[in-house]
């Protein structure tokens, strides 16, 4: 897997930083594209490329397609979908946006090719908990099954690439304090302390709403998703990788409720606030490889 963006299969340390970024109305996609391809890839850095992005350069990139707008019995799942979305990863927060700023520089500073959607500056909590106190990602794939699950095979130019679904979500912890310990198990399905899935747990239940085997075929996914914010807002933001994207949608759809009219129960204290999908090319050497977006035609 020497072609993936290696922090794709890299657990998060202790820092992070999400960066979605939009196209500044008339300018030069095929430039903003050539921008990124000349991008340096430092550690811990993933960039992910936008339906937009590609669509207004004039090329096409086979299952990317925007980020779905949904409305169901659990609520409004919005469609926030950017041009390029990064990522970052380390331990030090400040050095993290000195590299963001760097970045941008590269990309041609802001306001002339691309503009800055959201920036989010994330971190580590418990060991690889929520700020609800559960533990996420469970049932994350771990080895060579990571690779398997998250990352395409193919020839050269799209071998080791991936697809990103990222949505940012905003929890109500007051209000899931205030419910008894039995329902705030019974909202995820899992018992706080243990992480032992509850036998008892009803339909609503998210592990029963998202159990990745459950589907068919089966959604399995990557998940690098981290905790957001500060006293005022704060929630999950959420990651996930994937060889599709069609995975994540099945998944997406049962939790609005909207294949049976069950929702997940998170929704009674958790929302979405953006959401995205993203094509995470290959690397060739320390730059991305964008041979199937940037060859001539023929």
């Amino acid at each position: 897997m020497r072609a993936v963006q290696p922090a794709i299969l890299t657990p998060p340390q202790a820092a992070g930083r999400f960066l979605t970024l939009g196209l500044v109305p008339d300018a030069p996609a095929r430039d903003a594209l050539e921008r990124v391809a000349r991008l340096a890839l430092g550690e811990g850095m993933i960039v992910g490329l936008g339906d937009p992005l590609l669509r207004a350069a004039g090329v096409h990139m086979d299952e990317l397609r925007p980020f779905p707008a949904l409305s169901g019995p659990g609520g409004a799942f919005p469609s926030t979908q950017g041009a390029l979305w990064l990522s970052l990863d380390g331990t030090d927060p400040g050095e993290l946006l000195h590299r963001s700023r760097k970045i941008l520089a590269d990309l041609g500073g802001l306001g002339e090719l691309f503009r800055v959607d959201e920036d989010v500056g994330s971190f580590v909590y418990g060991g690889g908990r929520d700020l609800s106190g559960y533990e996420d990602g469970t049932e994350n794939p771990k080895g060579p099954r990571a690779a398997e699950v998250a990352v395409l095979s193919g020839p050269p130019g799209l071998g080791g690439s991936s697809f990103v679904a990222v949505q940012r979500w905003l929890h109500d912890l007051a209000r899931l304090e205030r419910l008894p310990r039995r329902d705030r198990d019974h909202i995820v399905g899992r018992d706080r302390e243990s992480n032992q899935e509850l036998a008892d747990a009803p339909e609503s239940a998210h592990v029963k709403r998202s159990a990745q085997e459950s589907f068919t075929p089966a959604a399995f996914m990557l998940r690098r998703s981290m905790p957001w914010g500060d006293v005022g807002a704060h929630g999950l933001y959420f990651v996930a990788y994937g060889s599709s994207l069609d995975a994540y949608e099945r998944v997406l759809r049962r939790i609005a409720g909207l294949d049976d009219g069950i929702a997940d129960a998170l929704l009674r204290f958790t929302r979405p606030l953006s959401g995205g999908y993203y094509w995470c090319p290959p690397t060739s050497g320390e730059r991305l490889d964008l041979r199937v977006l940037l060859a001539p035609a023929p």
